[in-house]
């Protein structure tokens, strides 16, 4: 039996687009001599539909349209398609009203329907919110094949390979105990680092375990916040590889699976990538390729400062939308440097995108004027070193309502994480395309994109220290930390949980860290009001990131102590 795997990119909401492009799929997959179809989790509403659940009439399209998809189908070609199905006996059960489901679609009808058993609440997951659970092992028959159906979360409980199980139930080994042929899998599984290797570790081990071939079928695309990478794969017993789908970007492959020697054949095998900037720079390019196309812009604005996020920010939205579609303003203040502007305008020629300069230095002294007898008797500070970043975010929005840009924001998730960005500033635009990219990493990017071609990003961009210009002499190591500790000690903090113990015992020096983790704290209020930032890590400040406001930041840090050693 050939099956083929459709990693399709779905637009959320787009019913009857969805469908096309799973009937699209389906004739090629004809062509190609497939008798099964897999497609990822929900991909005829898209991942994550989100409260577009809680209206009936969304519910109701999309069994009309799952109903019309069965009948538009190739004849002779089964299809699992990612859907929902009311949960009718919610109302005397006190269940959710929904099952996050896959369809078996067949010769113009719904064969069978199947529901996902472990629904994730963490991280970026809110799957309790809509959605009941399903209690039974899930499996159908097709031409003397026994085929199990997973539904993502579903292959995320093996007890050996966690130690510790997170759900009562293991659904592998539910199917490996009714001893199906086959298990297949159709996931929306959001991109983060070193995430696809996770995933093959994972799987290889309960394919080995319980001697069961697996089908991964993954979703890609770009959705809000979130990136899907694809690479959906193939295991055989043995847990080696026999197919990998391209990375970030839509593919159709097929694997054949052997009748008589019960097992899956080697296919085309996508090559993984040669290092992490490399699979990051793909994943930032889908991110802003399609938040801009599905929300329906063509074209992108950013504040070009001469610094190296607003370098990274403009290669990545040119390699995204073309170098026509990318519009760069410098806004020189009197104390921007002279290099700040040539570094600005050497990054556009290597580009190719259009630019303008707007001086902010008249708009300065307006403010200043009206402030004048308020401000009169303090010192220079924030305030106005804040009033310049404001001006700029006040202009980049003004270009971006005239002629209907969108405006990405070019902050990293160092600067985010410790509030070293302004509200109403820096922060303003619809996306922060780097937000969840730490600053070293910012530099290692840019070293990758000069080493894979002629150099985009000039020179004097990535060994000039990094500075916001908004007074005389400026730096950042002004108000932080080296980014190189700074970054290490937000790892520790974010990512890995560790306590302020811990992360002194690992060699910072213990006023920093308190520093930090009161910085970090006390931002707290900027990140939520900042645009949707794209996630490439596991811990983004993002839908996942669910941190009070209204704090005692020193109760918070006291908090962190735990554990301490000094």
């Amino acid at each position: 039996m050939k099956i083929a795997i459709a990693q399709i990119n779905p637009i959320i909401g787009d019913l009857h687009g969805n469908a096309q492009k799973i009937l699209d799929v389906a004739q090629q997959a004809i062509k190609k001599g497939a008798r099964l179809l897999l497609t990822p989790e929900l991909s005829l509403c898209g991942y994550p539909p989100r409260d577009l659940l809680l209206n009936p009439s969304f519910v109701e399209t999309m069994s009309v349209t799952l109903q019309q998809l069965a009948r538009d189908l190739p004849a002779n070609l089964a299809v699992l398609v990612g859907t929902v199905e009311p949960n009718h006996q919610a109302h005397t059960t006190g269940g959710k009203p929904l099952f996050n489901s896959t369809a078996l679609l067949e010769n113009g009808k719904i064969k069978q329907m199947f529901h996902k058993r472990l629904l994730p609440t963490y991280d970026v997951f809110d799957e309790h919110r809509y959605f009941e659970a399903g209690q039974q092992a899930n499996y159908f028959a097709l031409d003397n094949i026994n085929i199990g159906v997973t539904i993502c979360e579903d292959l995320w409980n093996d007890e050996e390979f966690w130690g510790k199980r997170s759900y009562t139930a293991n659904p592998i080994s539910d199917l490996a105990i009714l001893g199906v042929d086959l298990i297949v899998n159709l996931s929306a599984s959001p991109y983060s680092l070193g995430k696809q290797s996770f995933r093959e570790t994972m799987l290889r081990h309960s394919a080995v375990r319980f001697q069961q071939p697996v089908i991964y079928a993954n979703q890609v695309g770009g959705n809000d916040d979130l990136i899907f990478d694809g690479r959906s794969f193939a295991l055989n017993r043995q847990g080696e590889v026999m197919c990998r789908a391209k990375g970030f970007a839509s593919d159709l492959i097929t694997v054949d699976f052997d009748e008589s020697q019960r097992d899956l054949q080697l296919s085309s095998i996508a090559p993984i990538y040669e290092s992490e900037d490399e699979e990051i720079w793909h994943a930032l390019v889908l991110g802003v390729r399609d938040y801009a196309q599905k929300c329906r812009f063509s074209k992108v604005v950013l504040g070009l400062s001469g610094g190296i996020d607003s370098a990274l920010v403009a290669t990545i939205a040119t390699a995204a939308l073309g170098k026509e579609n990318v519009f760069g303003v410098l806004m020189p203040s009197p104390y921007s440097s002279e290099h700040s502007i040539s570094d600005a305008l050497a990054l556009a020629d290597n580009l190719g995108i259009k630019t303008q300069i707007l001086p902010i230095g008249d708009l300065m002294q307006s403010f200043d004027h009206s402030l004048v007898e308020l401000f009169a008797g303090t010192e220079f500070g924030l305030a106005e070193e804040n009033i310049q970043s404001r001006i700029r975010g006040n202009l980049l929005m003004a270009i971006a309502n005239k002629f209907g840009y969108l405006l990405l924001s070019t902050g990293n998730k160092s600067e985010m994480a410790v509030g070293y960005c302004t509200l109403y500033g820096d922060m303003n635009g619809g996306l922060a395309v780097i937000a969840d990219v730490p600053k070293t990493r910012v530099y290692s990017l840019c070293k990758w994109l000069n080493s894979r071609q002629s150099p985009l990003i000039p020179e004097n961009i990535l060994t000039k220290a990094p500075s916001a210009e908004l007074k005389p002499g400026q730096v950042d190591q002004d108000s932080l930390p080296p980014y190189e500790i700074l970054d290490d000690i937000l790892q520790r903090l974010i990512h890995n949980h560790q306590s302020v113990g811990e992360i002194v015992a690992a060699g910072h020096d213990p006023v920093v860290v308190d520093r930090v983790i009161q910085m970090v704290a006390r931002a707290e209020f900027k990140r939520r009001q900042a645009p949707p930032g794209l996630k490439i890590t596991d811990r983004a400040f993002g839908t996942g990131w669910r941190m009070p406001i209204a704090s005692n930041w020193n109760a918070i840090k006291s908090n962190y102590r735990l554990s301490c050693t000094f």
